[in-house]
């Protein structure tokens, strides 16, 4: 069984505020990832927040004490909170700012039978990413600062690089002008 993780709890310092809480059409970015986790089949969601925290619907809050260090604490948090129920065979990890994620993306992604998976957009490596339950305390170890599994996949040549263009944007929102260049249809 997959479980979902949706990294959000950065600041949004040049953002001005924390992302998760950025509403478009009425619906804010966390609670959009939560749903399109949930539309990809994942019945167990869980959220990372830090320094923003508050309801999420449909989602297993995580808070990390440790937001400030970075998304390796982020993804810490997540994998020791999901390495606890041995039903979960797999990880799928996305970030919270990412208004052009689709359910379809999500499902390519976990579909995969790959051990370890990473969505690319115009062939650049993106989110999100599937990590089997045996790296799970590999990642966990080597997850620092802004990093996340960045460490942990560097110089691998069992990654599976799966192309999202025809599904999704990966493009994620990290300023007010980027979130201004956003259009509809999301």
């Amino acid at each position: 069984m997959h479980a979902g993780i949706i990294l959000a709890a950065g600041s949004g310092s040049r953002m001005g505020g924390p992302k998760a809480t950025i509403e478009i059409a009425g619906e804010r970015f966390v609670d959009r990832a939560v749903r399109l986790f949930h539309d990809a089949g994942f019945k167990d969601v869980y959220v990372v927040l830090g320094s923003w925290q508050g309801d999420v619907p449909g989602a297993k809050i995580l808070i990390n004490p440790d937001w400030q260090t970075g998304m390796g604490s982020s993804l810490r948090v997540g994998l020791e909170a999901i390495l606890k129920n041995p039903e979960y065979s797999s990880a799928i990890v996305s970030l919270v700012d990412l208004p052009g994620m689709t359910a379809a993306a999500i499902s390519e992604i976990a579909g995969t039978p790959s051990e370890i998976v990473m969505g690319t957009f115009n062939g650049k490596p993106g989110h999100p990413v599937k990590f089997a339950r045996k790296y799970w305390k590999e990642i966990m170890e080597s997850a620092t600062g802004d990093f996340g599994a960045r460490n942990f996949l560097k110089g691998r040549d069992d990654v599976s690089f799966i192309p999202l263009d025809y599904l999704a944007n990966g493009k994620d929102v990290d300023t007010p002008e980027d979130l201004a260049g956003l259009t509809g249809g999301l």
